[in-house]
Order: C-alpha cells, then sequence, then structure tokens
C-alpha cells in the first residue's frame, strides 16, 4: 500500500484511462476470416436471454504515420460531415460510439471522420494492436448494430463536473464515476450520483433500477468501491446515501409490509 501511495498523478492519471475490468459481461465468439475487400470480423453468436443474434460487417484497417493510431474503415457512414476529435475519456460524453472505445484496455484517444474511426493507444511495449484490434472490431460491430447515433446533444453530468476548487483525488473520483462506473450501471436501468467525498469516504446515490435492487450494496462494495480503491488509494470506502425521499419511500414500504403481514 506504501508504493501505491507513492505513486504520482501523471501516472495515476495513466493508469485511470486504462480500461477497466466491467462490472457485467456479456459472452461473445468471435471470428476473423480474410477475403479481397479485407479482414471480415463476424460476431459468430450472441446470446441475449434466449435469442440468439448472428450479425457480420467488413472493417478494414488502415496504418497511419504514427504506430500508435490506427484507421478503422467499417464500411459504412461514421458522420454526415466533418470530423469530431475525442482526444480524453472525459471529452467522449457527446458520443455513444467514443464512449464505448474509450472502455478498451489501452485507447488513449477517438477520431471520428465521415466514413473511418482513427483509434490511438497509449505508448506502452505491452500494449499491442494485435491484441487491441480483435474487441476494437467487436465492439465497432456491434454499436453500428446497435441503432445509436454516432453523436448525441448529451451533457457532462452535473454531479461529476469538475470544479476549479476540486483536489486530484476528488477530481479522479468524478472522471472514474462519469467514464468508467456510470456507463456501466446505466446499462442496467440505473444510474450513481455523485454525493461528495469526506475523510476518504466517497459518498454515492444510486437511482434507478439500482435504488430499489436488492444487490445495490453488492454492487457497491464489490464492483464500485473496489474499482475506486485500485485507481484511487485515498478512498476508504463507499457509502450509499438516500435522500428525505429515500427515506419516506422506504418507511411507507415497511409499513405496508408490516401490515400485510400482519
Amino acid at each position: 500500500m506504501a508504493a501505491k501511495k507513492c505513486v504520482n498523478g501523471v501516472f495515476r492519471r495513466y493508469l485511470l484511462n486504462r480500461s477497466l475490468t466491467r462490472l457485467s459481461c456479456m459472452t461473445r465468439h468471435y471470428t476473423t476470416t480474410l477475403s479481397k475487400d479485407g479482414p471480415k470480423f463476424s460476431l459468430a453468436t450472441e446470446k441475449y436471454g434466449h435469442t440468439l443474434i448472428r450479425r457480420s460487417m467488413f472493417i478494414q484497417t488502415q496504418d497511419t504515420p504514427n504506430p500508435n493510431s490506427v484507421k478503422f474503415l467499417p464500411g459504412c457512414q461514421v458522420l454526415e460531415t466533418g470530423t469530431v476529435d475525442f482526444p480524453t475519456v472525459s471529452s467522449a460524453h457527446g458520443s455513444p460510439l467514443a464512449k464505448v472505445l474509450f472502455r478498451i484496455e489501452g485507447v488513449k484517444g477517438v477520431f471520428l471522420g465521415p466514413d473511418f474511426i482513427t483509434i490511438s493507444k497509449h505508448d506502452d511495449d505491452s500494449l499491442e494492436w494485435r491484441v487491441m484490434k480483435p474487441e476494437i472490431y467487436g465492439t465497432i460491430m456491434d454499436f453500428f448494430n446497435s441503432g445509436v447515433p454516432v453523436l448525441t446533444d448529451e451533457q457532462p453530468s452535473s454531479d461529476t463536473v469538475i470544479d476549479p476548487d476540486d483536489d486530484e483525488t476528488v477530481a479522479m473520483i468524478k472522471e472514474l464515476l462519469d467514464t468508467r462506473i456510470r456507463p456501466t450501471v446505466q446499462e442496467d436501468g440505473g444510474d450513481i450520483v455523485y454525493m461528495g467525498f469526506e475523510d476518504g469516504i466517497v459518498k454515492l446515490k444510486m437511482q434507478g433500477s439500482c435504488s430499489s435492487c436488492p444487490s445495490s450494496v453488492v454492487t457497491l462494495k464489490s464492483g464500485v468501491q473496489n474499482m475506486l480503491q485500485f485507481y484511487i488509494p485515498e478512498v476508504i470506502s463507499v457509502e450509499q446515501i438516500e435522500d428525505e425521499v429515500d427515506n419516506i419511500s422506504n418507511r411507507v414500504f415497511e409499513e405496508t409490509e408490516q401490515k400485510l403481514n400482519n
């Protein structure tokens, strides 16, 4: 732990931008075949409940003068016009596509064009394109098959906007919540709101399906807390906060339950 606390801010932010283990995951089986038109990346089977879906699309790649950047051509329109640059994870709030790409380990930046996606990786010898490309192929294919727009008018969540007065620890907590944890929670129909950080305790409020979920405590402790502690050693624990509306709802529920039992 002593060595962990000595990690400087720059390196810690680099670690923060490395993708984290997802709180939830899907079973996928990928295959890659070559053709005269380029590599064909296929999602052979993807199981959602009892539905089995088969999907495939051609995705070509082109090297760039920068060895840490590769151009991906999905064979379909990416943007109607122009280009959009997402140099950091925190800048990707307006692009669902950029968000999911940043969740891939090693992705440093995403640049979108009319018919291409340029992805940059961290300058790290342990990160190899031959390892990263299969997951990038799968993520791009999943996204374009989902029908979700590439760009939206979404604004950064107000609770995780980094204020000038925030110290480095709070800024990193907000960034980690907004870019890594919140998207996963939202996939399950809920949300997680930053309420404060005091004496090593991160205070969070669960919303939506997560607010009344029996496993919300497990999610906070086994998922969120472990994730925050791994990258931010100043975090001692995570605490779920309930407002007055939550307290009233809980009391009404308990009273109703007692009446039914009697």
